[in-house]
């Protein structure tokens, strides 16, 4: 990854948010985060450059300062177990529908680029896309989210390919808010991210489960290959 780009993380305010930033502002890229707390601000070697409040479901309004962006880090999500979201739909809207819409707009900016610099999004989407992780509505979000990304992906046309790149981040159980008995540490988990991202590869698995190394890449080959058929099936009508 070249120094100087500049990169966007939601989920800044948490705590592998935090680590993305401390590590990326370490190694000389300008960071705006995004974030839904609220709090006194103030620019450290560590913070990010610039902060900017945002809520789910009005990500459109945040479109110019995307355009400054060169990689966007998806990393924003809950954990909710409360009876009010027994529907899901917090969970859904939270870490799928307002993931997914960032992704839409993101690849929209790419496409009317005209820099030879070609954008890059991670997506955060989680084990719990087919692992368990004690809570459905958890697991159903992060489900959902990690088909999109995979069906977005492989079904990207030729030009927007060389516009945009897009990875997908699979991540084990680390320590935070959400999750405070997480085995990983999430400075271990923000270094491990940046060194394998630096790789061309479309999958990054963090993890101390040794089935996500296997399940996981069967997963994207079947979509690659679902894909395919799609495409093929689509060309011949």
């Amino acid at each position: 990854m070249d120094e100087g780009k500049t990169i966007g993380i939601t989920g800044a305010s948490g705590a592998l948010g935090k680590e993305l930033t401390k590590i990326f502002r370490q190694k000389g890229f300008k960071v705006i985060g995004f974030t839904h707390s609220k709090y006194n601000y103030e620019i450290k070697n560590d913070s990010p450059n610039e902060l900017i409040e945002w809520q789910c479901g009005k990500e459109f309004l945040l479109i110019e300062d995307l355009k400054k962006i060169d990689i966007l880090i998806l990393n924003h999500g809950i954990y909710d177990m409360s009876k009010k979201n027994s529907s899901y739909e917090n969970s859904i809207e939270i870490n799928a529908l307002s993931k997914f819409k960032f992704l839409t707009l993101f690849e929209e900016i790419a496409i009317k680029n005209n820099s030879p610099t070609v954008k890059e999004i991670w997506i955060n989407t989680s084990e719990a896309e087919i692992l368990p992780a004690l809570n459905p509505s958890y697991e159903v979000s992060k489900s959902l989210i990690g088909q999109l990304v995979s069906f977005k992906k492989n079904l990207l046309d030729k030009n927007t390919k060389k516009k945009l790149k897009i990875k997908k981040i699979i991540l084990g159980p680390f320590k935070s808010q959400l999750n405070p008995i997480g085995i990983m540490s999430p400075k271990f988990v923000s270094d491990n991210i940046y060194n394998f991202a630096s790789l061309n590869i479309f999958l990054i698995i963090i993890s101390p489960n040794p089935f996500s190394y296997i399940l996981f890449p069967i997963k994207e080959l079947y979509y690659f290959f679902y894909c395919k058929l799609l495409e093929k099936f689509k060309f011949s009508n």
